[in-house]
C-alpha cells in the first residue's frame, strides 16, 4: 500500500470518517457494492472514478434502484432524478482531492453532488485514487481548481470558461464548475461518510 495512504488512514478516522483500503478499482467496486444493501436506492454525481470501477453494474446486479439521471429523456426529468438522489440511501461519489492530513476539497457546478455529500442521504460512499491525495490543504485546493477541472472541462467539452484553457482564472462563466467549492473537515455523523481509498490512479 502507498505510504500516503497508510498515512492518510488515522487522519481521515480522527475526523469520523469511516476508512477502507483496496489495491484496485475492482476490488473497490466490489467492496462498495458489499457495503450496499440489495434493496438501497443508489445516486451519484458525475463522477469519472464511480464509471471506472464498474460499481453500477455490479449494484445492478443485486437489485438496487439505480437513480441514473443519464437515463432522464427530457431537462426535467434530469432534474427531478438529482433532486431524488438527495435523498438516497447511498450516494457514491469521489473527492475531488484530499489533503494529507484528511481534509476533502471539492468543487461542483450545480451543487447538487456535495449537497448530496454534506447532508441528505443515508450513507455517502467516497472511492479516492491515490493521485488525489495533497500534501497541504492549498494544494488540494489548487488541485481540484487546475487539475481536476481542467480536464472535466476537456471531458464535457467546455470552451467559456479559464479552465478550459487550462488554468483557472477565478471565472464567473455561464459554464464555471466551481460555483461551489467545499472543504469537509469531518463526518457530523459519525461513519455516515465511507471512504475507500484505492492504491492506483483514479478519475481527475
Amino acid at each position: 500500500m502507498d505510504a500516503k495512504i497508510e498515512k492518510l488512514v488515522p487522519k481521515l478516522k480522527m475526523r469520523n470518517f469511516e476508512v477502507r483500503c483496496c489495491e484496485t478499482a475492482d476490488d473497490a467496486a466490489r467492496l462498495a457494492a458489499d457495503m450496499t444493501e440489495n434493496d438501497a436506492t443508489v445516486a451519484w454525481g458525475g463522477s469519472k472514478t464511480v464509471a471506472q470501477t464498474g460499481i453500477l453494474e455490479l449494484l445492478r446486479q443485486k437489485g438496487c434502484k439505480l437513480l441514473d439521471r443519464d437515463s432522464a429523456k427530457t431537462p426535467e426529468e434530469r432534474e427531478e432524478l438529482m433532486r431524488r438522489g438527495l435523498l438516497a440511501d447511498v450516494f457514491l461519489m469521489s473527492s475531488n482531492a484530499v489533503s494529507e492530513d484528511g481534509i476533502l476539497v471539492n468543487i461542483d457546478g450545480m451543487g447538487n453532488r456535495v449537497a448530496a455529500m454534506c447532508y441528505g442521504p443515508k450513507n455517502v460512499i467516497m472511492i479516492i485514487g491515490k493521485n488525489k491525495i495533497c500534501g497541504t490543504l492549498a494544494e488540494a485546493e489548487y488541485r481540484v481548481q487546475n487539475v481536476a477541472a481542467v480536464k472535466n472541462a476537456e471531458r464535457f467539452g467546455l470552451t467559456k470558461t479559464g479552465c478550459s484553457k487550462g488554468k483557472c482564472i477565478d471565472c464567473l462563466s455561464e459554464e464555471c464548475m466551481c460555483s461551489y467549492v467545499v472543504k469537509t473537515r469531518r463526518s457530523k455523523v459519525p461513519g455516515r461518510i465511507k471512504i475507500i481509498l484505492v492504491n492506483e490512479d483514479l478519475g481527475f
